[in-house]
Formats: C-alpha cells, structure tokens, sequence
C-alpha cells in the first residue's frame, strides 16, 4: 500500500522503532471483518451456533464476532432479517464505553451508517429515546433504512446540521456519542480510497470541524450526563489536542476511565499541544491501534458533564389523536393480522402513521425521516402495512406466517421480488419468516402469496 510520505514521517515520530515497524507491517495484513447480533432479536447462545459462518468472539463487545474472509454475511437472509448488522470491530467499542442503559434519552450525533445507532438501541431495547442524526441527506437516507432493517420502534432519525439540534436540545440527552468527521487515517487498510482523499488540509479542516460540534454536542448534554467522542484517525490534532482544548473551553466536563480500558492503549497527553487543566488526565483517553488488537485504528474519549440543578425544559410534541376512519382502518388491519394492537403516541406525517418514542420532543421544523415506529400507510380505504412493522414484530404477534428456510430457494426468490405459491387456505396480509424470524409482507390470495417486500430493497 502506497501511504502519503507526510503521513508516515508523522507516525515515525509518534511511534518508537519498533512500534513504527511493527505499525507499518500492518499494512500487509487483510482488514478483518465483523458483525453484531442483534439482541432484540435473537438470543445468541442459540443463534450464533446455527449461523453459517466461522465466528470468533470479539473481546471488548458482547455481541460482536469476527467472521471469516472467505464468508458473505451481508449476502444471507439473515442480514434481510435484521438478525446482526456488519461493523468494523474496532468501531464496536464506541458504545461499550458509553454504556446505554435502558431508559436512556441518547443522541447519536453523526449516526450514518448506523453501527452505533443500532448497537446503542440494542442496549436500549424499546425504552427511552435514541436520536440518530445525520447531517447528509443520502447518508442519512442510508442510516434510516438500516434503522430499519433492525427493528428498533423507539428512534428518531433527523437530518440536520449539529447547531440547529443544540437550539432545540438544550440540556435534554443522558447520553451523547460523537463519532466525529474525521481524515480516516484509520481506515487506510480497510478503504483504499481513505488514502486517496487524504492530505494535511483535510486533517486541519477536520479538527476545525470537530471543535463545532463538540462544543454543540457539549450544550446538550444533561448536567451529570457522559459525553463519548470518538475518531478513526491517528491525527493528535483530532484526538489528543482535540479532547485537551475542549476541556480547556468546557471546565464543566471531566475525563473519565473507560471501562475498556484494560483492552487498548492509553492516549498520550505529550501528542497535545493544547493546555489543560491537568493533560495527565489525557491517559484516560484511548487508542485502539492496528498492530496491537484485531480490528482498525481508533480513538475514543469518554468525558462527564458535572451535576447540576439546570436542565432544561424542551417543548414536547404535541398529541394529535387519530379520526376515527384512521382509527378504524388501522384497528380492522391488526384484527385481521395481528394479535396485538400496538398503543401509544400515535402521528399521521402525510398519509404515513407512527407511533413516537414515550417522551418525544416536539418535531416541527425538523427534518425528520423516521419519527419512531413506522406502522403503515394510509390509502383510501385501506391501511398497508410497512416493511419497518414486519422486522419490529416478535413471534406470537402475527396470526399468519409462511415460514421458509434460509437455505429453501423460495427465500430467495421472496427477496428477488417474486410471488409464491403456498399451503393456506386463508387469505390476508402475512408475516414472510426465515426460520421463524420475520423478513417482510406477503399477501396471500387464493394459494397465492403476493410478494410485498420493497422494491428499493429487492435483491438482484
């Protein structure tokens, strides 16, 4: 691999002798790859054994596994299904060291693709409120169809710029991670062409950036809450200076130990050259380097607001009940589909009906792409269910299901788009499963199952 000569003059500084030459002969081995389960879905003791792939525990994640090189999770039905989501494992820390616990309001700040979004949820279960932002709109685009396919009800998912979110939110998030824009020196191995768009510049615009929306992420974060940052760079004017100037700024924030700590190295508070209160604090910090661990290069700062009495009040959204024809429409589909008839905060955005997070702020004038638990459409005189209610329901929440398995050839043609002939001698929208676990709408007419799986999502 061809690397800039500034980026390595760089290293070869940071680095002693042998850890340069051990960091450099990294570049020779293959990135590994990983996937997380999905535990509001499966159980793993049980799971992981029927998985066709050969997995290898990830040490600083529960969930996570490293699978083989020559194995294409993303091409199996149970990557359809929402079953595990594919992360770098490095990138799996991020979360471990924010420690989501149920309840929780999280802010996910620059949530494309969706790693942490959905690692955090997992942690959440259907509790609490996570918002998941993402400032470009077809990433974000991106990080609410993988929202999706992982079957969460209770995320928001916004595209916004970082200071329009801080005026809404003051004060208000338990939890806050920012996996920050960032020059991706880390990911040189993994993304050849994160070594074609690097240059000195961008590293100085990257920190330029990073200093915004910390110090936005910082403004809404509740007193006494943790503020986790993270980079996949190895650039100390976006990590260690980074962190150090912010706390100089911000003297209502602490560094504090991760708890993964006994996994990584520690940051190097020599590498800053921004004042501090105390820069020995910056050992705190952690760097997750490419020749010490199985995984690419990152950086991860875990930091406490201190408690105060000042949170803020955020105007909640308004509750809008339902017409009673809308009412109808949707209680005659569950009657018929269902066995269950969800309940909550119900929302019409356009003819597309939600149920919001318990404790939802007000929406208007957001941007928003996912308000929660997206259950369907309304058209005349009918409701249609969405591909976001099949994947968010559990077993025993459907009355009818047709049940492949993941090696039947009619699974595959389900998910090319195609119709299928089945055993029933009902008729009604149906739970397409895999293995018993749900995979999307079918409709079955006379024998007939009418395949309703997005068209967008169909593979070819």
């Amino acid at each position: 691999m061809l690397l800039p000569h500034s980026f390595m003059e760089r290293m070869r500084k940071m680095l002693s002798p042998e850890d340069f030459t051990a960091f450099m002969a990294s570049y020779e081995n293959e990135s590994v790859q990983g996937l997380r389960l999905n535990p509001q879905k499966v159980a793993q003791e049980n799971f992981t054994v029927h998985l066709p792939f050969r997995l290898e525990p990830v040490p600083w994640c529960p969930t996570g596994f490293y699978y083989g090189e020559d194995d294409r999770p993303g091409k199996h039905p149970y990557h359809a299904a929402g079953l595990y989501y594919m992360q770098e494992p490095s990138a799996m820390a991020v979360v471990e060291v924010l420690v989501p616990e149920p309840g929780d309001r999280v802010l996910d700040l620059c949530a494309a693709p969706g790693g942490k979004t959905t690692q955090i949820s997992g942690y959440l279960g259907n509790t609490g409120m996570l918002l998941s932002n993402e400032i470009h709109p077809a990433r974000a685009k991106i990080l609410s169809e993988n929202v999706e396919r992982w079957g969460a009800r209770n995320i928001l998912v916004t595209n916004e710029p970082p200071d329009k979110l801080a005026e809404r939110f003051p004060s208000y998030f338990d939890k806050i991670v920012v996996d920050a824009p960032c020059s991706g020196e880390g990911m040189f191995r993994k993304l050849s062409e994160a070594v074609e768009d690097w240059s000195e510049n961008k590293v100085a615009q990257c920190a330029a950036m990073q200093k915004d929306i910390l110090d936005q992420a910082a403004d809404m974060l509740k007193p006494g809450g943790v503020l986790v940052y993270s980079t996949c760079t190895f650039a100390p004017s976006e990590n260690e200076s980074q962190i150090a100037a912010f706390l100089n700024r911000r003297k209502d924030f602490t560094l504090e130990e991760s708890p993964l700590s006994a996994f990584f190295a520690h940051g190097v508070p020599e590498w800053s050259d921004a004042n501090t209160v105390n820069p020995s604090e910056l050992v705190e910090t952690m760097r997750l380097w490419p020749h010490r661990l199985k995984g690419e290069g990152h950086y991860i700062a875990r930091m406490r607001k201190s408690a105060g009495d000042t949170e803020t009040a955020v105007p909640a959204q308004k509750d809008k009940k339902l017409t009673a024809d809308v009412q109808k429409l949707f209680e005659a589909f569950c009657n018929d589909a269902l066995t269950i008839l969800p309940d909550g905060r119900f929302e019409l955005f356009g003819d597309q009906l939600y149920i919001l997070p318990d404790g939802m702020p007000s929406l208007n004038r957001l941007k928003v792409k996912r308000a929660g638990w997206h259950l369907g459409t309304l058209k005349k005189g009918r409701f249609e269910p969405s591909h976001a209610l099949a994947l968010s329901l559990t077993p025993g929440e459907w009355k009818r299901s047709a049940d492949f398995s993941a090696d039947n050839d009619d699974i595959l043609r389900y998910l090319r788009g195609e119709s299928l002939m089945v055993d029933s001698s009902e008729n009604g929208w149906t739970v397409v499963t895999v293995d018993g676990y749900p995979l999307g709408w079918g409709k079955i007419v006379n024998g007939q199952l009418k395949n309703h799986y997005p068209k967008g999502l169909r593979w070819v």
